[in-house]
């Protein structure tokens, strides 16, 4: 082995283990079920099932295998700003702080995957090829899932609306329709049964 190889398993190495840390960091949704939050590695784990289960009912044919990578680095950054709910407003210091947190973790990785893996997070975060798209959309399923069959706990902690669940999760319909019309009328069946204020 090169010296330089031994090198570059090193800096993977200290990424393994600087991303241990995703684990620590608490969302605002229980798994269905428990009575803990979930941390953002569950959920990294969860989207890339959810995604791959899904993936026939997608609007657009797509790279599963890109999907999974940019659902399992789009969190990273929360490692250094935490967890923000999807239902606040992304503003442009939450961003930028993410932004810069992704670069310093990725900086650790030998190039050119650190590069690679950069260009994988930025096309999650633009949304616009079909990877991206249903990535952006199953990526709120598991938060929507941990509502409806968990008595709306986090909608209710943060006092959600139902028009602010309707408008930040009909981003689903982008990704798969049958996905978005399956959800759409759990969503409307637990607004009936007073599950949403």
């Amino acid at each position: 082995m090169s010296p330089d190889s031994q090198i570059s398993i090193e800096q993977i190495f200290s990424f393994i283990i600087e991303i241990e840390k995703l684990k620590a960091v608490l969302r605002k949704t229980k798994p269905v079920g428990l009575d803990r939050y979930e941390n953002s590695a569950e959920h990294s784990w969860h989207v890339c099932l959810t995604a791959l289960l899904f993936k026939d009912y997608a609007n657009e044919s797509l790279d599963i295998e890109r999907v999974i990578k940019m659902l399992l680095l789009h969190d990273l950054g929360e490692i250094d700003t935490g967890d923000t709910i999807v239902y606040a407003a992304e503003t442009p210091e939450v961003k930028a702080a993410e932004v810069a947190a992704v670069q310093r973790i990725l900086s650790l990785l030998p190039e050119p995957l650190s590069q690679e893996l950069w260009l994988i997070w930025e096309e999650f975060e633009a949304g616009i090829t079909p990877e991206a798209v249903y990535a952006k959309a199953i990526d709120r399923v598991p938060p929507l899932l941990h509502n409806l069959y968990g008595n709306g706990h986090s909608w209710k902690d943060n006092n959600i609306s139902a028009e602010q669940i309707y408008a930040v999760n009909s981003r689903i319909e982008k990704g798969s329709k049958p996905v978005w019309q399956y959800l759409k009328a759990k969503i409307s069946q637990a607004e009936a049964e007073g599950v949403i204020h």
